[in-house]
């Protein structure tokens, strides 16, 4: 079923075209973004007699297009935060070799965090910039990569922190949040019903890459040192963000601007979102959440170690970044059938008991592999909500659910900060504190409080989003 506009309303500037497009077995609906108005031309849209033919768009939900934009999404999150989430490998070489190794933990600690912090927070500015020029969605990810592949090239040549703060941490963090910039704005144009199970699918590269990465860089610094590690992965992480590149198109034809157009505002005079109670509490929990899943993603592997060796820091590691892929993967398909709030509740309580039982009380290997995967699928899972609570927020005004998902992405980006400060100075404060039986052991007692006290506070807070939900859908 497909919609016309008649090239009568030419006055209209930035009309939301309502279209309604079948899919397997049921309706979905979805709205032409700002800048696609009835002004634009018959060419523009390979419509005839200056009408649009939704019909000749892409389906939403199904189709080879939409999949390949799904499958071009988990490559471009799987290389870029991938590599970001395995970061505990540099950390801990950077710790124990030359020419680092003299600097304090929390400085090199921070070089992982900034990028992180980048990456997340860069892309509720860029959304507001590219509301306004579009047309600089695909000039502006070839030139994220290239950002990525220069700063993560040139931070081989580093011999103070300040410069892998600079190359590492700021350059890479900025360009990795450029190049990832598309799958966020793309995503609601090519998945409607299926947003959570295309959101889960995108957001398991995660995990993917954080299970592989960590085996491949450790391999990769034995033979070769951090200096040829560093280049290899530059060049790697750009040929396979490029193909993927290739498979980041919207949905619509690029809007045209004429002297007749007004662009949008760089800042939208009204973003009613910010005022409700349901965007407050989800961005509130997510800060919550987030000061619970860095530091153990952050401190897991050199807690491992110091109680193991380092193959198995490594497994470790890798299991909790990969069971994020099984939590992305089934918690974004849940949240399309069951109310997400429930979700964030099972994931919070979850996490939290396995902070506080299988990581405070871990005396032996075995305890951790399976807090890896309990707390890396329940708390790495939790992001697979975003889309679904991202077009609620957006109500009535869909255009802004690109927005509403940057802000979550922002609010996370402020506890990728936080939490390792935070968990970095209790476990200066803490080492040597508690070195034998009980909880806590090697002076990580108060980082496992912490953690599992925030996540336990996710949990309120998702209690609160569901509270604010019901106000908002009823």
């Amino acid at each position: 079923m497909g919609a016309q506009v008649d090239s009568k309303s030419q006055g209209k500037a930035d009309m939301e075209v309502e279209m309604t497009t079948m899919g397997e077995g049921s309706s979905s609906s979805t709205t032409l973004p700002p800048g696609h108005s009835s002004t634009t031309s018959i060419a523009d849209v390979g419509s005839h007699e200056g009408v649009i033919n939704v019909q000749e768009l892409p389906p939403v939900d199904r189709g080879i297009r939409a999949w390949t934009f799904c499958a071009a999404g988990f490559v471009l999150e799987m290389m870029v935060w991938g590599f970001g989430f395995s970061y505990g490998i540099f950390q801990d070489y950077y710790t124990s070799h030359p020419p680092f190794n003299s600097s304090s933990g929390i400085t090199i600690s921070s070089v992982g965090t900034i990028a992180l912090a980048f990456q997340y927070g860069e892309v509720f500015f860029l959304s507001f910039l590219l509301a306004r020029y579009p047309e600089y969605l695909r000039p502006g990810m070839w030139f994220g990569l290239v950002l990525y592949f220069v700063s993560l090239f040139c931070s081989s040549f580093a011999t103070k922190v300040w410069q892998l703060i600079l190359l590492q941490g700021v350059g890479v963090g900025i360009g990795g949040g450029i190049l990832y910039m598309p799958v966020i704005k793309l995503v609601p144009e090519w998945f409607s019903e299926r947003r959570g199970l295309a959101g889960g699918i995108i957001f398991s590269g995660t995990g993917v890459g954080g299970f592989a990465f960590p085996f491949l860089l450790n391999y990769l610094l034995a033979k070769v040192g951090l200096r040829w590690t560093l280049r290899i992965w530059a060049i790697g992480t750009s040929v396979c963000s490029g193909i993927a590149l290739l498979g980041m198109r919207s949905r619509f034809p690029t809007p045209k601007y004429s002297a007749a157009q007004r662009r949008p505002k760089f800042l939208p005079p009204r973003l009613p979102f910010l005022r409700n109670s349901l965007f407050v509490s989800f961005a509130l929990t997510n800060i919550l959440q987030g000061l619970s899943y860095f530091p153990v993603s952050l401190y897991i592997l050199a807690f491992t170690r110091t109680l193991s060796n380092q193959l198995t820091a490594t497994v470790v590691l890798a299991l909790f970044n990969s069971s994020a892929v099984l939590g992305q993967v089934i918690l974004g398909h849940l949240s399309d059938r069951v109310a997400y709030p429930s979700i964030m509740v099972v994931s919070a309580l979850g996490s939290a008991l396995g902070a506080f039982l299988l990581w405070g009380f871990a005396n032996a290997a075995a305890y951790l592999y399976v807090f890896a995967i309990i707390f890396g699928g329940l708390s790495g899972g939790f992001s697979s909500t975003w889309y679904n609570a991202a077009a609620e927020c957006a109500g009535n005004k869909p255009e802004y659910a690109g927005m509403v998902f940057s802000g979550l992405a922002f609010s996370k980006g402020i506890s990728a900060v936080v939490g390792p400060i935070i968990s970095g100075l209790l476990l200066e404060a803490g080492q040597g504190a508690s070195m034998g039986h009980g909880f806590g052991r090697f002076g990580y007692g108060a980082v496992e409080i912490f953690v599992g006290s925030c996540a336990l506070a996710s949990g309120v807070g998702s209690v609160a989003v569901a509270l604010a939900r019901r106000r908002v859908i009823s």
